[in-house]
């Protein structure tokens, strides 16, 4: 399932790249690259090297080991020729302009810029352009944040947690957008902590944990990855004992007459409950969600690995 190869038609590539503050390894050995046009989610815990693998990537942090090419050259360069957009959760925007000025300024220094109405537009802030920028929400502050980002003609846009703070008719529109720009054939990196955007949006997840890649596929690969099935149903007679008793669980849910199950094999499951003597009414069986399976694969590291967990030191994990 691994993606990791670097390629030579690889947009971004890291190689065994390692990020430490004194004894924590924000980031541990990472590998992997990024194929021209994909839409890929980043995902972990907090703390577990996200941000911190994105500022290496756009040349703010520097590697303590490792190598990183973007373009077949090194971060820096890619971000100087103006290639990558990108839109972080650190930094303020100048405040006391209009969005317009602001737009109109961060094109002018593009090496590609795009007109800033046709930004504006493809953001979805045209409506808020002669709005000063230290009065927006925070939902319309992240949508300049990412009119920014895409205001040169990029090829690699880099995100991390844009829609933190939009609500979910804003987040669904400036979902829209993203894929009008991926639909061009550039490619996307973004990191999220909203699972189930990433399962919607991304044709690959990279499962990250303690600054070390523990999963790297389609989401279904992911789901599939986790093992555990989900079944649920509903009994005239619940016997907790019995149920705790079935092959293959790994977790039961008892709600009156309704069972939610998490197994590794659900036929052995189903066939036990029926051969003794059960018969389960509204009976579904299905793959876990993504969160379900980000949980487990995460929680499965967690315990291989009991030292202390990572902290955020002063990162924005």
């Amino acid at each position: 399932m691994s993606h990791s190869g670097t390629g030579p038609d690889s947009v971004v590539s890291f190689e065994n790249v390692s990020k430490h503050y004194g004894s924590l390894k924000a980031v541990d050995g990472l590998s992997v690259s990024l194929r021209p046009g994909e839409t890929v989610a980043l995902l972990g815990p907090n703390g577990a090297g996200k941000s911190t693998s994105l500022d290496m990537l756009l040349a703010l942090r520097k590697p303590t080991s490792g190598r990183i090419r973007m373009f077949g050259s090194d971060p820096y360069h890619a971000v100087k020729s103006g290639r990558v957009g990108a839109m972080l959760q650190s930094g303020g925007l100048m405040p006391e302009v209009t969005v317009r000025e602001l737009v109109t300024l961060v094109a002018g220094f593009h090496p590609r810029p795009i007109p800033p109405e046709t930004t504006m537009k493809r953001a979805g802030i045209a409506d808020i352009a002669e709005q000063r920028v230290d009065r927006l929400s925070g939902g319309q502050t992240q949508r300049v944040r990412f009119a920014l980002a895409i205001s040169g003609d990029c090829e690699l846009i880099v995100l991390d947690e844009p829609t933190t703070a939009m609500d979910v008719e804003t987040r669904q529109l400036f979902w829209a957008n993203m894929k009008a720009e991926v639909a061009e054939g550039k490619t996307l990196l973004f990191a999220t902590h909203y699972l189930e955007e990433a399962d919607q949006a991304a044709d690959r997840i990279l499962v990250i944990n303690r600054g070390r890649l523990l999963a790297d596929g389609t989401p279904a690969e992911i789901k599939e990855r986790a093992g555990a099935k989900r079944m649920s149903f509903r009994l005239n007679r619940v016997d907790e004992p019995f149920l705790l008793s079935l092959p293959g669980l790994v977790n039961l849910e008892i709600r009156n007459d309704l069972v939610h199950i998490q197994t590794t094999d659900s036929d052995d499951t189903l066939y036990a409950l029926l051969g003794a003597g059960y018969r389960p009414r509204e009976l579904e069986v299905g793959s876990l969600g993504l969160e379900q399976a980000f949980i487990a694969i995460t929680a499965e590291d967690d315990r291989a690995n009991t030292g202390t967990p990572a902290s955020p030191v002063e990162e924005r994990i």
